[in-house]
C-alpha cells in the first residue's frame, strides 16, 4: 500500500471485500438516496456505494487520501461522487440535503478516536438523517446496542436508543483492516426514522434527567438525581418515580 496510514488520525483501512459487500447490502440504500460517507479513506466503501445510490458525498480529512481517491474517481469516470476534504466534525450536514424535506443517509468506517464526537454530531443533525450505518470499535458498539440491565448500558445507550432504533449489523474481525487494530469492530445501524415510541414532553428535560440518573452509578437512582444539581426536591423525585412505577 503506497499510502501509510496515519495513526494520529486513527486510520485503519477496510480491505476485506466480503465485509465490504455485506456492509453495502445491509445499508438498504437506493438510487433515490444521497449518502454522506464519513471517512472515505481509499474508497473501500465509496466506490461500491456509488453503484447503488444516487449521490455520495465522501468526506475525508487527510489530503493524501483525498488526492488518491480523486485520481481513482477520475480514472473510473464515476460521476456521482463528491469528494470533500474536511473534518467531519465541522461539516455542514444540512448543506447536502437535496431538499429541506429530504433526509440523507450516512455510512462510514469511523476512526476509533472520534466515535463519540461523531455520535454527538449525528444527534445534533438527526432531524435531517434517515439512517446511519457505521463501523465502530467493539466496545462502543456494545454500549450502543446494550439492553437495560447489561453492564454496558449507560447514559449514551439510553440517549441514542431514545432517538433511533439501534441494531447490530455485522461483527468484523481485526483481520479485515490494514493495519490490524488491537480490537474487533462491529457495524451498527441507527434508524432515526424509528425512534423510541414513548416520547418525553421535553427533549432537553429528558437529556438532563438521563445525565443526572447515570451521574453516580453506585448510588440509588433517587440519591443520584438528588445530588446531580438538577434542582429537584427529594419529595418531587419520589412522586415522579412512583408515577413511573419505579
Amino acid at each position: 500500500m503506497k499510502i501509510r496510514p496515519n495513526k494520529k488520525l486513527g486510520q485503519n483501512f477496510l480491505v476485506d471485500p466480503v465485509v465490504i459487500e455485506r456492509i453495502i447490502a445491509a445499508t438498504g440504500f437506493s438510487r433515490q438516496d444521497t449518502v454522506l460517507e464519513i471517512g472515505a479513506g481509499l474508497g473501500a466503501l465509496t466506490l461500491p456505494l456509488s453503484k447503488f445510490v444516487g449521490h455520495v458525498v465522501a468526506v475525508e480529512k487527510d489530503r493524501r487520501l483525498v488526492d488518491s481517491l480523486k485520481g481513482e474517481l477520475n480514472r473510473l469516470k464515476i460521476p456521482n461522487v463528491t469528494l470533500v476534504q474536511e473534518d467531519i466534525l465541522s461539516f455542514d450536514f444540512a448543506g447536502i440535503q437535496p431538499a429541506p424535506s429530504t433526509k440523507i443517509q450516512v455510512a462510514g468506517n469511523l476512526p476509533y478516536n472520534i466515535s463519540s464526537p461523531v455520535l454527538k454530531k449525528l444527534m445534533e443533525n438527526r432531524g435531517g438523517i434517515a439512517k446511519a450505518v457505521l463501523m465502530f470499535q467493539w466496545e462502543v458498539a456494545k454500549r450502543l446496542t446494550a439492553v437495560p440491565g447489561n453492564r454496558d448500558y449507560g447514559s449514551m445507550t439510553l440517549f441514542i436508543q431514545y432517538h433511533a432504533s439501534v441494531k447490530p449489523v455485522l461483527e468484523v474481525g481485526r483481520r479485515a483492516f490494514f493495519p490490524r487494530p488491537g480490537v474487533d469492530s462491529m457495524v451498527v445501524a441507527l434508524d432515526f426514522e424509528k425512534p423510541y415510541p414513548k416520547r418525553a414532553l421535553c427533549d432537553d428535560c429528558f437529556s438532563s434527567t438521563v445525565k443526572a440518573a447515570f451521574s453516580h452509578r453506585r448510588k440509588t437512582l433517587l440519591n443520584s438525581m438528588g445530588i446531580s444539581g438538577g434542582g429537584w426536591s427529594r419529595e418531587d423525585l419520589l412522586k415522579g418515580m412512583i408515577c413511573c412505577g419505579i
